[in-house]
């Protein structure tokens, strides 16, 4: 697949987002609304609309409907928490950042931090939290970099195309460059993420080499995504290629040990 391709994918999700965020500030404002003037009010069709009717009701919000000429919609106040606001993987990159400001040495505000995750954790509903506590197995956070290989600035499109194919299930094509400065052209199903403060790395599969592999982020460019969806492989991919890590699901983890 082109750049322009996987950018456009990416500006749509973006503009989704925020159509959808406007969409939760509009149902605020009034007791009902009709379908039709929730589409001119966002300039979106009357269908569009309906799809983020039912994405806002996936993610916890209470949106009821009345019969009868326009269809009217209103939001439960009461089905308005920070936890139902808050998609999966918004709530991923909240406990990810608490995970990684526990692993370094001393950062202001951590505890408190740490206790309102595990408030929002606790107030997801089952599927969501059983989702995340999947997901957060796949995501490792070491010790703090010590390479002799300085880091350096990561390539903006790579967060988004990591991102995409990571929870889509679908394989990454990238340029990379290795420690030697060898260069070459790799395709990967990427299966988990590794976090040593300030660098990380995408967990892998190499499809061509047939074997897991890590590769530092800021060693990436010109990454895309393909369409060639892949089964996750299993856990002991992701752990075993750094013993050393820990998987960032933080409750989880440690009642096991």
């Amino acid at each position: 697949m082109s750049k322009y391709g996987t950018n456009y994918r990416y500006s749509r999700s973006v503009r989704t987002a925020e159509r959808r965020d406007e969409l939760v500030r509009l149902l605020r404002r009034r007791t009902s609304w009709t379908l039709e003037a929730l589409a001119n009010q966002l300039k979106a069709s009357r269908r569009t609309i309906a799809r983020d009717v039912d994405a806002l009701r996936d993610r916890g919000f209470e949106v009821r409907g009345t019969t009868g000429p326009g269809g009217g919609l209103r939001l439960e106040p009461t089905s308005v928490m920070v936890s139902s606001q808050l998609a999966t993987e918004e709530v991923v990159g909240l406990v990810l950042s608490v995970a990684v400001a526990r692993a370094t040495s001393s950062m202001p505000f951590a505890a408190g931090a740490e206790s309102a995750i595990k408030k929002i954790e606790s107030a997801l509903p089952p599927q969501r939290a059983s989702q995340l506590q999947i997901f957060m197995e796949r995501v490792l956070v070491g010790d703090s970099y010590r390479d002799c290989w300085p880091a350096h600035a990561v390539d903006a499109r790579f967060l988004a195309v990591f991102e995409e194919a990571f929870t889509t299930r679908r394989t990454l094509s990238f340029a990379y460059q290795d420690r030697n400065g060898r260069r070459t052209r790799r395709e990967v199903e990427p299966h988990g993420l590794l976090v040593r403060p300030p660098v990380w790395y995408a967990i892998a599969w190499d499809t061509r080499k047939d074997a897991p592999r890590l590769f530092r982020a800021d060693r990436v460019r010109r990454p895309e995504v393909n369409e060639r969806q892949f089964l996750p492989r299993p856990d002991q991919l992701v752990t075993g290629v750094c013993p050393d890590a820990r998987p960032s699901g933080s409750r989880r983890s440690e009642s096991r040990r």
